[in-house]
């Protein structure tokens, strides 16, 4: 994680919640009272961004602030496990309360998703990884979730690789010619990924000898056909309707990858808290 990236973040997030000061904390306490707290889950989970994001949020608010107790990224926690300790000044405290469970709440939701999907494939060589359907100024952060959570990442952003899909061939006309203007103004060390919705599509992708052939939203007789036939050729992977119900199965046609927007879109925060204590 990118210190000075994150710190960035992190000082617009504080700036959004506190505004010009907070009005609640700033009545009743004065700067110099301390106090301590922990951040305790109230469900099972896997856990992202404690020691490299939440506890982050605590020192930007006040260098002063200690941070106790961190519990590494990608545990599984039960209910009511400390996953860290913070203690200072009061006010500070309370000022980045918000902010620091809010991005953990989420980050660790997207990595409990991860890692049940992660769980559903075990036994087979298909990775499981995100797509770029994250909430914009999140992607770093929700990227890193999943890894938190076993997975692996797709790209990053559009510069990161060439990945070909139906729209691209809608305007363009065909694969055969999209490969062809591809590979005409990309260097030779970019690998092409092309999307594909049948098998005629998959042959063609063959022929045009691209790198990454994804099968997207076809069902898993088509999937294992497509394997058969590229034969090792190209990696493989499948996209588009991907839930925990049939993740196996999809892994099972022999795939090598799994993308699964739902990782980031659709990951339910998890319930952490923030416990005051003496």
């Amino acid at each position: 994680m990118d210190k000075n990236l994150l710190h960035g973040m992190i000082r617009s997030f504080l700036a959004e919640d506190i505004g010009r000061g907070d009005l609640t904390s700033e009545s009743i306490f004065t700067e110099a009272e301390t106090g301590r707290a922990r951040l305790v889950p109230r469900q099972s989970c896997v856990v992202a961004g404690v020691g490299t994001v939440a506890a982050e949020v605590f020192r930007v608010q006040n260098p002063d602030i200690e941070v106790f107790d961190l519990v590494a990224d990608g545990a599984r926690v039960g209910p009511g496990e400390v996953l860290l300790t913070v203690e200072g000044p009061v006010i500070d405290l309370l000022k980045a309360e918000r902010v620091a469970l809010n991005l953990l709440q989420r980050l660790s939701g997207i990595a409990t998703l991860t890692a049940s999907f992660v769980d559903e494939v075990r036994g087979y060589p298909a990775r499981i990884t995100d797509t770029r359907k994250t909430v914009p100024g999140l992607r770093v952060l929700e990227k890193y979730a999943v890894q938190a959570g076993g997975g692996s990442n797709h790209r990053f952003n559009l510069a990161d690789g060439v990945l070909i899909k139906d729209n691209h061939l809608a305007a363009c006309g065909s694969i055969t010619e999209a490969v062809a203007r591809v590979r005409a103004k990309v260097p030779h060390t970019i690998r092409i990924e092309v999307e594909t919705e049948n098998i005629e599509q998959v042959r063609e992708c063959l022929d045009c000898r691209v790198d990454i052939i994804m099968l997207d939203n076809m069902d898993t007789a088509a999937m294992k056909e497509a394997v058969a036939i590229i034969a090792g050729r190209a990696l493989v992977e499948a996209s588009g309707g991907v839930r925990l119900a049939n993740v196996r199965e999809i892994a099972a046609t022999g795939v090598d990858i799994i993308s699964i927007g739902a990782l980031t879109h659709s990951a339910p925060s998890c319930d952490i808290g923030m416990d005051w204590f003496v």
